[in-house]
């Protein structure tokens, strides 16, 4: 056999899939049963916070079909993992609890891969914990997600325990009362028991398969073939809008082998993987038409993972949508986000990077497999590359493209840290660095205001994650401290204050009078200087000092330390004398008047940031959140709602009020709400809040 039909035979056979859940599901049990169903000398892995946080990929055989299985993680704060198996995977098995049911997130992220296609298979776990009805969990499911969820196994049961599944498409049964499984004939009274899930399932099949002429032989009353439903139901799951179900008993892993034979059989080889790719044209994006599982066409992979060790190095997690990718190949690293979002990321530049294939291999259960080679749709774990990085695309050199970026949520949870020794401070800058570049979903922020370096985060799960990251493997310890607000002062009223800076000390003295108007402007105004001098009494060359003078002080504060903003300063009189004053005796003067005015009670006040937020969440929720959101000291702007009667909630909340709204809203919505904040402004701080800062501003001053 040729090495390109070689190369075409390996695509054909296959398949990518990604587990995903929620915590608790019972998704890593399945993946466990998984590995140990075809590699005998598997005794799994220790459960650790990094196994829970990362995205765990092995392949197996099964049969003629080589099967990559991805699990995600299933805790919601640790979503960049969960889209990088997403993104590496063709098809996606949702695993629902049966005792649970689908929580918000899973919602939510069902909706994610319908709207992009992605084909699905759900997998009912817990029906052996003596509480669940397969049926009832199956109906719950409909009621959300539509009726072509339909079974293609349903479990049998002898008392309470699953003793094996029922196949409706070939009619037979998968029996496991002999500690084996053994294949058998369902019996005509099994058949009968589940006639309405068979029924249902068939017309699903040939309806999302859109197969007419089936479809009115069924109605006819013609008897269909298994290998006839067989192709219809893979050409159904391919078209990603029928959603095959198969029960799955968690702790005896009845359904392993189902869930396998599905997946061999019906699930969607890489060519079938819907891709958009761009190209950079000028500076801007122009789409691109992409090709996709020919393992002899042009170059496409991405960088769907980093990982870093301390021993091993940088690795790189690589899916290959089309051409093949050889050991030691010249390839372009292109990473453009700021095209895509609008706004520069600094911990991932835009660039294009000559980089070099370093040693390949695929990842196995127990052991990975070297290779010199990869081709179109499989995935391989590379090392030793230096430019490239997550989400990044590999291409060509001579035919260069971009795979659309990941659509990921904006990590919301802040947490300031700080270098717990000054040894660490040496080496904090740098792990945070990799952190950044290794996980998509958390940005670092040096507040130049607050002099704080601040971690935006998923969640404090994914905050935990990160710290301890910061200490085992790059050994910086760091201490968490609350966060601070870039707050701003300003004049509520109009004042009116003279400054004076007069110093004799033999020889020439510093001489200043100046006396000034100050009147409040409107937010965001910022600063006005206005030179109302007549009869020179204060010179035109010390007209600049006083405003410089002023400039400086506004950046200092005058009640809390915080830069004053939205004001007009007039300059209206003054006193100088001919030899004595001076640029810097003006300066002192200007910032003494200002100053004096600031100190006449009413006149100033602390503004802090509101950012305008929009909460999207259940409509069940509606009313806590709204609730919620006055507690907050928020202003309600009104309400929406979105095609899938979710509701919109639109407020301006106080920044230091939204510290922990990443946690809270969580926990109010049941994991169902979610949200986005950008900058509005400044407000009034309440008197007794802004007393507070004042009075802990100069207490840190003391200090």
């Amino acid at each position: 056999m040729s090495s390109q039909a070689n190369m075409s035979q390996i695509v054909s056979t296959t398949r990518n899939v990604v587990l995903v859940g929620s915590a608790g599901s019972g998704k890593t049990a399945l993946y466990e049963h998984v590995l140990k169903s075809r590699s005998p000398g598997y005794r799994g892995e220790k459960m650790d916070p990094e196994r829970a946080a990362a995205l765990a990929v092995s392949s197996i055989r099964v049969d003629d079909k080589t099967i990559t299985v991805l699990d995600a993680p299933g805790h919601p704060d640790f979503v960049g993992e969960l889209r990088a198996g997403l993104r590496g995977a063709d098809g996606a098995v949702f695993i629902v609890s049966a005792s649970d049911g689908v929580d918000g997130a899973a919602e939510g992220l069902w909706h994610e891969c319908a709207a992009v296609g992605i084909p699905r298979a759900i997998i009912i776990t817990k029906l052996d914990d003596g509480r669940s009805d397969f049926a009832a969990a199956v109906a719950d499911i409909q009621k959300l997600w539509g009726s072509a969820v339909q079974p293609v196994y349903v479990p049998l049961k002898t008392g309470d325990a699953i003793t094996g599944n029922l196949s409706l498409v070939s009619q037979s049964v998968h029996d496991y009362t002999s500690g084996k499984r053994v294949r058998r004939d369902a019996t005509a009274d099994e058949m009968a028991a589940h006639e309405d899930f068979h029924s249902a399932m068939i017309e699903g099949i040939i309806q999302e398969s859109e197969n007419d002429a089936l479809m009115d032989r069924y109605l006819e009353g013609d008897q269909l073939k298994q290998a006839e439903l067989g192709d219809d139901l893979a050409q159904a799951i391919a078209t990603g809008r029928f959603f095959p179900v198969v029960p799955f008993a968690s702790l005896t892993g009845i359904g392993t082998e189902e869930l396998l034979t599905l997946i061999k059989n019906a699930f969607p080889d890489p060519t079938h993987h819907q891709l958009e790719i761009s190209k950079v044209v000028g500076g801007k994006i122009e789409s691109a038409t992409a090709e996709v599982g020919n393992p002899a066409g042009p170059l496409i992979a991405e960088v769907i993972r980093t990982t870093s060790d301390q021993f091993a190095g940088r690795g790189l997690l690589v899916r290959v949508f089309n051409g093949t990718l050889h050991l030691d190949d010249a390839v372009l690293a292109s990473g453009h986000r700021s095209l895509f979002t609008g706004r520069p990321d600094p911990a991932h530049p835009d660039h294009n990077d000559p980089d070099k294939i370093g040693p390949m291999s695929i990842l196995g259960v127990t052991e990975n497999t070297p290779t010199a080679q990869v081709s179109a749709g499989q995935i391989v774990f590379v090392t030793k590359m230096t430019k490239a990085e997550t989400s990044d695309t590999l291409s060509a050199k001579e035919s260069p493209v971009l795979v659309n970026p990941w659509n990921l949520p904006e990590p919301l949870l802040p947490v300031a840290i700080r270098a717990a020794s000054r040894g660490d401070e040496d080496k904090l800058p740098v792990a945070l660095n990799r952190l950044a570049v290794e996980d998509t979903t958390v940005r670092v922020e040096a507040t130049v205001e607050t002099k704080q370096t601040v971690l935006w985060t998923m969640g404090q799960a994914h905050v935990d994650l990160l710290l301890a990251r910061l200490k085992d493997r790059y050994g910086v310890n760091v201490v968490s401290e609350p966060i601070k607000v870039a707050l701003r002062e300003t004049f509520l009223a109009p004042a009116k204050a003279d400054g004076a800076h007069v110093k004799q000390s033999g020889g020439h003295g510093q001489y200043a009078k100046c006396s000034i108007e100050v009147e409040p402007l409107e937010r965001g105004a910022g600063f006005e200087f206005v030179d109302k001098i007549v009869g020179g009494v204060i010179p035109r060359q010390f007209i600049p000092s006083v405003e410089k003078g002023i400039r400086a002080q506004l950046e200092k504060g005058v009640l809390a330390g915080y830069p004053m903003v939205d004001l007009r300063v007039n300059l209206v009189f003054g006193k100088y004398h001919p030899v004595d004053s001076s640029d810097m005796a003006f300066q002192m003067a200007g910032a003494q008047a200002l100053k004096e005015a600031a100190a006449k009670p009413g006149t100033t006040a602390l503004l802090e940031p509101i950012d305008k937020v929009t909460v999207t969440v259940d409509e069940q929720y509606m009313g806590a959140v709204m609730t919620d959101v006055s507690g907050r000291r928020g202003q309600l702007l009104g309400t929406d709602a979105d095609e899938a009667h979710h509701a919109i909630i639109n407020a301006l909340i106080p920044q230091s009020e939204l510290s922990k709204y990443a946690i809270d809203l969580r926990g109010l919505a049941r994991g169902s709400g979610s949200f986005t904040r950008e900058f509005s402004g400044y407000e009034v701080m309440p008197q007794q809040l802004a007393d507070q800062m004042i009075v802990a501003a100069r207490e840190a001053t003391k200090g």
